[in-house]
């Protein structure tokens, strides 16, 4: 029995001790737990830059960014939680800071600014045209009959001298009757009368090859052949056998083809690049493996409304003729050696009809935006005349939505472009009363309560200052009675900033409601008063 309860007790002291030594293992393993998880949330506050012991200036849907929120929550808009705003570290209002993860998420990437030649040639299309400097219009220098025709279709080549009609002029039957008759006259003195009929058949339309003619065979010739002067083809026919023709009627217009012009359409962009003497080489679709060389001719002076283009004429020597009007040819005009000059890519830059923007990314995943002045473009590049410096990065991919957001708060319109000037009187004031949030150099954020004028409920938002700056200094924290008004931008501007003291806190309490802003009376005089 004695040895029975000694069996028990040391049972006992066993179960004990195990228990304790499993309670200090907790222990000791709940420490650690412990301080793994601290450790966790130190790092993840690190990480977001100890924005967890900031106050919010509002919340936001990214999606809706106008929007604005007094308390957190979900957002109206999206399935998701509304992502709180906070004030800039360094009061700089001009930048827009988008973190690292949403910056991936964004895809959005940055190229460097560098300097460098706008190399490669510039490419256009065009069309074969005629040479109009070399045209030939035939036409009927007397009156009479058309009796044969030799070109009898429109685009017929012809040689220089050939044969192209017989005309029948009986007009000359006359005159070169006078002349012989005049040359058969006995004695000295008829020298004269010769001279006079030979200016009478020039008059009537014959040329000195038909004069001499007359003169070596003594007989009256009224057929006159029409020859080419240039050789080509016929551009237009106006003959046909059998008419009558007068002087002056047009018979036909023969083209050369010996040289052609190519129209080519070169956007404005480029034209200023393009310069008459300029070596170009041209292709045709119809001609596959041939290389036309020439010079650009001209640009003319006229610009398409429709496809705002200019045109450039170039003329191409054509000694085999295989090159005929209307068709397409693919053109390379040399590049010349330029100055160096800074450039870009260009789809950085941002486009708005009145500016040029590009997004200047910066330490700590900020972004400023910047206007610059704009050149010329060439194979995916564009040159930068003023506004940024060789080195610095811009966005080249995702600046639609910096800028977006850029522009809600503000920072695009402080980039040294006069605010748009408004008629006073046709610019409506509001009022209103809060606290302010913030105060930075171009504006100040201000909690406001509702705004009758404009119909808004209680939120925090940020209003630009005066070119000047405010008139009153305030700082943040302090309850103020503001009047601003709507600049044509879209952007709001403080007009009157004035610190309101803050009422001891028993009597505020005790004032009455409609009591607010107007002065207390004093029970006294109220007694006496009643």
């Amino acid at each position: 029995m004695k040895n029975k309860t000694i069996l028990a007790i040391l049972i006992v002291l066993a179960v004990a001790a195990s228990g304790y030594g499993a309670y200090r293992l907790g222990v000791q393993h709940g420490k650690q737990s412990v301080a793994t998880v601290s450790s966790a949330a130190a790092k993840d506050q690190a990480a977001n830059g100890g924005q967890a012991d900031k106050k919010p200036l509002y919340w936001h849907d990214p999606m809706v960014p106008g929007q604005k929120f007094d308390k957190p929550g979900k957002s109206p808009f999206m399935d998701m939680q509304l992502v709180p705003v906070y004030a800039s570290e360094d009061g700089d209002d001009n930048r827009v800071s988008i973190s690292p993860r949403l910056q991936q998420n964004l895809g959005i990437r940055t190229a460097l600014v560098t300097t460098g030649k706008l190399a490669g040639s510039i490419t256009a299309v065009g069309s074969v045209a005629y040479n109009e400097r070399d045209v030939a219009l035939v036409q009927a220098r007397s009156n009479g009959f058309l009796e044969r025709l030799y070109v009898r279709a429109p685009l017929d080549p012809v040689r220089k001298g050939q044969a192209l009609a017989d005309l029948y002029v009986p007009d000359w039957i006359a005159a070169q009757e006078e002349f012989l008759a005049a040359r058969r006259m006995p004695g000295a003195d008829t020298g004269s009368l010769v001279d006079a009929a030979r200016q009478r058949m020039r008059l009537a339309g014959m040329n000195d090859g038909q004069i001499r003619l007359v003169e070596t065979t003594s007989k009256v010739n009224a057929h006159v052949t029409i020859s080419a002067p240039t050789g080509g083809i016929v551009a237009e026919l106006g003959a046909r056998e059998g008419m009558t023709v007068t002087i002056g009627t047009p018979l036909f217009r023969i083209n050369g083809l010996s040289t052609v012009w190519i129209n080519a359409e070169l956007p404005e962009g480029v034209a200023a690049r393009v310069r008459a003497g300029d070596p170009v080489e041209a292709r045709v679709q119809a001609l596959p493996g041939d290389v036309y060389k020439g010079k650009v001719g001209a640009i003319l002076p006229e610009v398409n409304s429709a496809t705002r283009t200019l045109r450039a004429r170039i003329e191409l020597a054509n000694s085999n003729g295989r090159l005929v009007p209307g068709m397409f040819a693919s053109l390379a005009f040399g590049a010349g050696d330029g100055p160096e000059m800074l450039m870009l890519p260009s789809e950085a830059v941002i486009q708005t009809g009145t500016r040029n923007v590009v997004l200047l990314a910066q330490a700590d995943g900020k972004f400023l935006p910047a206007e610059v002045e704009i050149g010329n473009e060439a194979n995916g590049f564009t040159e930068i005349r003023k506004g940024v410096s060789a080195g610095q990065k811009v966005v080249v991919s995702g600046q639609f939505l910096v800028d977006s957001e850029a522009s809600l708060k503000g920072a695009t319109a402080r980039m040294g472009e006069a605010p748009l000037k408004q008629k006073e009187q046709d610019t409506p004031r509001h009022h209103g009363e809060g606290k302010v949030e913030q105060v930075g150099k171009h504006e100040v954020t201000i909690s406001h309560g509702p705004i009758a004028s404009l119909q808004w409920g209680p939120m925090t938002m940020p209003f630009k200052l005066p070119p000047a700056g405010a008139a009153v200094k305030v700082k943040q924290g302090d309850q103020v009675d503001f009047e601003f008004k709507q600049l044509a931008d879209g952007g709001f501007e403080i007009t009157a900033l004035t610190p309101v003291a803050k009422p001891p806190a028993a009597e505020h309490q005790a004032m009455p409601m409609s009591m607010k802003g107007q002065t207390q009376i004093p029970r006294a005089q109220e007694g006496s008063k009643k």
